[in-house]
């Protein structure tokens, strides 16, 4: 019997650690408040209009003429995405959500996809624009981070691909530079799946093979693509020895082209303009995450994370297959967001304890 409840108990704790995250909170715009995270820096009570120094942490991704990525909120060498990730601001190409706007000819090609299980932009240009330092290989921003606040801690994105303006609660965003992608996912069962966050050092391009040409603006419908890191029954995970090539580029159709992107407003580079009113302080709750994770700033010359471990909950990792053909990522994470497992034998015996007492049982070892 003692085995058995304590067989019960790890069960269940493993499930509940695998599990998709749940949510405390859903938000649209109009009712979110100041912040919705405890260590908070910025808000999300965003009002209108647009500030070059607007701590608005709302990213949007609707269109290819209006989407935001995440950014450092101050220039400066130690700016890098490694350092600021926490306390990074969105920065978009529409006005009229209180953010900040990024400068017209930062971004010299843009690719939206919208596909069955999530709306994705990918592309390049000058992100120091954006205050991301020249050179800094970047890193992945999601909303689950090491404590499970998110990267940044309360930030929120919204979407109007899938219907009517809705949250989106599972998103990833990789940011360096000079690249760029961020897919946001249609709430469903998949989505955690789809916006798998823990290829962090994996870059752009591996995780979201797409089109990330230059002097190119178009918006399409597509296939959705595989999901990162799973091959048929096996899952990669970041650490071992042989990393699988990305998938391929899923097929898109109905494209329609753009000359080019522009935030309407005429904001330049360091143009410090602003039409945003100052937003109220109310107190919310964001989510709650079972996700865990494993942070390192350290990064050795390569710009990966030189304390990345791995932990395989399936059938095994990828183990097998050649890496010729592997798109090179081009933007290297800056944080380490690997699963990282509880101790069995620690969990085993505090969930048994807990069941025990919950069940009016006396457990014994």
């Amino acid at each position: 019997m003692i085995y058995s409840l304590s067989f019960v108990a790890l069960s269940l704790v493993l499930s509940g650690y695998a599990q998709s995250p749940t949510y405390s909170a859903t938000y649209l715009p109009s009712n979110a408040p100041y912040q919705s995270e405890q260590g908070q820096t910025g808000y999300n009570n965003c009002t209108t209009g647009y500030n070059q120094t607007s701590e608005c942490q709302n990213a949007y991704i609707n269109t290819v003429q209006d989407w935001c990525i995440w950014g450092p909120p101050q220039p400066g060498p130690d700016s890098v995405i490694g350092n600021t990730e926490q306390i990074e601001v969105a920065w978009c190409m529409q006005s009229g959500y209180g953010t900040r706007l990024i400068p017209d000819g930062s971004i010299t090609g843009a690719h939206v996809v919208v596909t069955p299980d999530y709306i994705q932009v990918t592309g390049v240009g000058n992100l120091t624009n954006i205050n991301v330092p020249a050179g800094d290989a970047g890193g992945e921003l999601d909303p689950h981070g090491a404590d499970g606040n998110g990267n940044p801690i309360g930030g929120l994105v919204f979407s109007s691909a899938f219907g009517a303006l809705e949250q989106i609660h599972e998103w990833t965003n990789f940011v360096s530079a000079d690249q760029f992608c961020f897919r946001a996912c249609k709430p469903a069962v998949n989505a955690p799946t789809m916006c798998q966050h823990i290829y962090d050092v994996m870059g752009c391009e591996w995780n979201m093979p797409a089109n990330y040409s230059s002097g190119v603006f178009e918006q399409c419908l597509g296939d959705s693509a595989e999901p990162m890191g799973v091959y048929g029954t096996s899952t990669f995970y970041q650490g071992v020895p042989v990393t699988p090539p990305a998938h391929p580029i899923p097929s898109s159709s109905s494209c329609t082209f753009f000359s080019t992107i522009s935030n309407g407003q005429g904001v330049l580079t360091g143009g410090i303009t602003s039409t945003a009113s100052t937003p109220t302080s109310t107190v919310g709750t964001h989510h709650t995450s079972y996700y865990h994770h494993h942070s390192c700033s350290k990064h050795n010359s390569s710009g990966f994370c030189t304390s990345a471990t791995s932990i395989t909950f399936s059938d095994g990792a990828y183990k097998s297959g050649s890496p010729s053909g592997a798109s090179v990522p081009k933007s290297t994470g800056s944080s380490a967001a690997l699963l990282m497992a509880p101790p069995v034998g620690l969990t085993a015996i505090v969930s048994t304890i807990a069941i025990g007492f919950s069940m009016g049982i006396i457990v014994a070892f």
